[in-house]
């Protein structure tokens, strides 16, 4: 028997949507640790209990899943938390939760647990729904059948949490209690042969235990091992027994999994009615009430675009005010250390690398904190999973499913929290090709880009007397954007991340007014992880780039800079010397700009796009907007030497690039360029903050680079295509 100062450790599993997390953070509080599984980018969430006795008890969110007998690399973490596979412990004990509402469908994964020796609680939630449903349940019934412990909870407002905490406090105390009284025989002698065969040839590390875990992991791996599966840890003698128990079974007719599925279910049928009342047929309820409308295959869809409306205008337009702020502060900071530090390198580090590059951080709290807010809000209610079903579909053409169309929606604002959205999708496959296409989207910071090369090179003109033309290329850019991101999806989907066709299983569970305790807790637990890892990232390279376009520090100049001052001094006064000293200090910055190591590298890399239509200033401006895609606008600013903040409204910054001739005369910008360098910013991964959070969200500097690689490349063949084929149309 334990101490009761020994931590013991807890998993906490079940069916989604089965208010499995609000019990967890009800049985947790505040404290919660935030990682990642080992070897796999799934979130991996600890919390720390007290129990009555004064055991300390460690408890682990597992994955909501259907059942242990899965093909995906993440619903592999179920069977490892829970059976305690290498390279996770194994637990002392399981809490279950189960829907109440849902107890057919929930008991097939409580007889799965069961079967692996575990001992188990069960935590029923939404019994409290059953009266409005016309059923009860039995719970004493159900203990009776199940040989474990039950508890009625419901973790939203807290009601049998304290019953829950003392259960588990007894079982850890006794296990023997709650190790279930069911345990499966399969009736027919192959299914029998097929899994002693196969226990024999699970690894030791597996192996140790009783012979019910044995033959669970065995039927486990006979279910889910198979050459579509995404298993990376299995071994190869066990994949070699499961191949050719499985080519046995296809030989002789037999299915296994319906054999499997058929003796679980016949238990089930068999008692679960015992235990609940069945349902007295009376009006629709509530939920099916709403499902009816957001369900429906017009108006639902509208509602749902109606709702992502919403989503979206809150990331451009809410957010602002607060990035204001941020913005405001940060500047006040970089005024406040101008104005204290001596004038030199180091005033210059601290104003212009050091607090630019915190501010480059912490400008994207609002909007992932927003985009947080609606998908706690969506996922709690329950409508998440019925945008998921709506977009199923769509998406599933592309070699994705329902849940991608959030976080590929939100990419239209910022591509930061876009990613981490990707959180919400259960499958890893899914979630990484989302990832490699959200960036692709057209986000907010590409439209100073857009606003400054539009109205610097293409006139106000008006299609048919009507459409202005400027307004349709912005509209044309979100368009092409959007079909281009679709597009890499389905070849990304069919070549990088080919998998197996797994089906939607959803769960649409009653609607539900928020946890707003929990919601509010996921933002900052977002918020923070993004800050804390992210973030580092991202001032590396803010301060890394600054260095670059800030470095030689005196480079010889062609021009006497002090002597032209001076020589202002000489002859001006008032406001007209103040003028003159400021357009001599632009001259000198841009002069200064010129000779960085920045501008060497956008020298070098002219041979490389000058096919493209840009020559090496733009390549300046290319190298600057890593920093920002809209950082481009004040660095072509510094370039030409711009002095009144070169804004994407600065008439003067247009005009500079509307007049750009070369030697002989010819305009370095034509309309085909802009064109061809929309197209490039459109497609290129022009923001190291993007490949910091996918650093992050993946684990990897390997998906970052190939991200950057291949949007590169696309925007290259993309942006050569638009200017070489127009130039032959004779645009050029």
């Amino acid at each position: 028997m334990q101490s009761p100062r020994e931590r013991s450790r807890v998993a906490i599993a079940g069916n989604p949507n089965t208010g499995k997390t609000s019990v967890f953070n009800r049985l947790t509080g505040a404290n919660l640790k935030v990682g990642n599984y080992p070897g796999i980018t799934v979130e991996r969430f600890e919390g720390s209990l007290t129990l009555p006795s004064g055991r300390e008890v460690v408890l682990m969110d597992v994955p909501g899943t259907y059942s242990l007998s899965a093909r995906s690399r993440e619903e592999q973490i179920a069977i490892q938390a829970v059976a305690g596979l290498p390279p996770l412990a194994p637990p002392d004990l399981v809490v279950l939760v189960v829907d109440a509402t849902q107890l057919t469908r929930n008991l097939y994964l409580a007889l799965q647990v069961l079967e692996t020796d575990v001992p188990t609680v069960i935590a029923l939630t939404m019994a409290d729904m059953l009266p409005s449903l016309g059923q009860q349940i039995d719970i004493a019934l159900l203990q009776r059948e199940l040989g474990v412990p039950a508890v009625a909870v419901h973790g939203q407002k807290g009601a049998g949490i304290d019953d829950l905490r003392r259960t588990i406090d007894a079982v850890l105390a006794d296990p023997a209690s709650a190790r279930g009284g069911w345990r499966w025989q399969p009736a027919d002698d192959g299914l029998r042969a097929d899994i002693e065969i196969v226990a024999g040839a699970l690894p030791a590390a597996w192996a140790n235990g009783s012979v019910d875990r044995r033959r669970a992991l065995a039927v486990w791996a006979l279910l889910s091992v198979d050459d579509g599966d995404e298993l990376a840890d299995v071994p190869p003698a066990l994949r070699a027994a499961v191949d050719e128990r499985r080519r046995l079974a296809d030989a002789a007719g037999r299915e296994l999994e319906s054999e499997v599925i058929r003796g679980r279910y016949e238990w089930i049928d068999a008692h679960a009615a015992a235990a609940l009342g069945e349902r007295t047929r009376g009006r629709p309820t509530r939920t099916e009430r709403v499902d009816a409308l957001l369900l429906h295959p017009a108006l639902g869809f509208a509602l749902f675009l109606l709702a992502m409306g919403i989503v979206f205008q809150s990331l451009f337009s809410w957010a602002d005010p607060a990035i204001g702020w941020i913005e405001a502060l940060f500047g006040a900071l970089a005024g406040a250390a101008q104005s204290t530090l001596p004038a030199g390198i180091l005033r210059d580090f601290v104003t212009e690398g050091l607090i630019a590059g915190v501010g480059s951080v912490v400008v994207f709290l609002p909007q992932i904190l927003l985009l947080f807010l609606f998908i706690g809000v969506m996922e709690d209610t329950g409508y998440m999973a019925r945008v998921a079903f709506l977009m199923d579909r769509i998406m599933k053409a592309l070699g994705l499913h329902g849940r991608a169309f959030v976080p590929m929606m939100s990419g239209f604002a910022c591509a930061i929290p876009a990613i981490m959205a990707t959180r919400t999708m259960e499958r890893q496959r899914d979630r990484m090709l989302t990832m490699m296409v959200v960036p692709l989207m057209t986000c907010s910071a590409r439209l100073p880009v857009y606003a400054l090369l539009i109205g610097a090179l293409f006139p106000p003109d008006k299609v048919f007397g009507l459409l202005p033309v400027q307004g349709l290329l912005m509209v044309a850019m979100y368009v092409f954007s959007t079909l281009v991101a679709l597009s890499c999806a389905a070849v990304l989907g069919r070549t990088v991340f080919k998998g197996p066709k797994v089906p939607l299983l959803l769960e649409l569970p009653p609607y539900r007014v928020p946890h707003w305790k929990s919601v509010l807790r996921m933002m900052w637990t977002r918020g923070s992880l993004f800050l804390r890892e992210a973030g580092g990232v991202i001032l590396v390279c803010t301060i890394a780039l600054w260095l670059l376009l800030s470095f030689p520090r005196h480079p010889a100049l062609e021009v006497d800079y002090g002597k032209w001052r001076a020589e202002a001094v000489e002859t001006l006064a008032g406001d007209e010397l103040a003028g003159q000293l400021g357009l001599i200090d632009t001259e000198e910055e841009s002069a200064v700009f010129r000779r960085s190591y920045g501008a060497r590298l956008g020298r070098a890399l002219e041979p490389a796009i000058a096919p493209l239509g840009f020559d090496w200033k733009i390549g300046i401006g290319l190298i600057g907007a890593f920093a920002a895609r809209e950082v481009f606008v004040s660095t072509m600013g510094v370039v030409y030497g711009v002095s009144d903040e070169a804004g994407e409204g600065s008439v003067t910054l247009r005009t500079r690039i509307r007049r750009e001739a070369r030697d002989d005369g010819r305009p370095v910008y034509t309309p085909l360029v802009g064109l061809s360098l929309m197209v490039f910013f459109a497609l290129a991964c022009q923001c190291m903050s993007t490949l910091a959070v996918t650093h992050r969200e993946t684990r990897s500097w390997r998906w970052p680079v190939f991200m950057f690689a291949y949007m590169t490349t696309l925007a290259w063949l993309a942006s050569l295509l638009v200017y070489q084929g127009g130039r032959l149309l004779g645009f050029g």
